[in-house]
């Protein structure tokens, strides 16, 4: 039942936020596209819904991946050699130089 109410949880949380997003790009548009451009016309809540996923589309925003590339991650360094990670390393700090001003 504990997992049950954290799903839940979760999926009214991530409901709540797409709405307060898909709000605040309404906002934002009817506030400064019409300004802007003589032409622009004001959207409404589901045509910033629309936008949002349009954005996600083209741009692949939103970052919602998970811990999965983690998870590959920590597994490739773990199959790595003692003399692999400290190579890994030297290059870590190597490139940590070299953009320093």
């Amino acid at each position: 039942m504990n997992h049950t109410l954290r799903y839940v949880f979760y999926f009214i949380l991530m409901l709540g936020a797409i709405a307060v997003l898909g709000w605040l790009v309404m906002s934002l548009w009817n506030w400064i596209i019409p300004s802007i451009f003589a032409n622009a016309q004001t959207i409404d809540y589901l045509r910033a819904l629309g936008l949002l996923v349009l954005c996600r589309i083209l741009f692949g925003g939103f970052h919602g991946r998970g811990d999965w590339h983690k998870y590959r991650h920590m597994q490739r360094w773990h199959q790595m050699t003692e003399e692999e990670k400290e190579k890994f390393k030297q290059g870590l700090m190597g490139f940590r130089s070299r953009n320093k001003f």
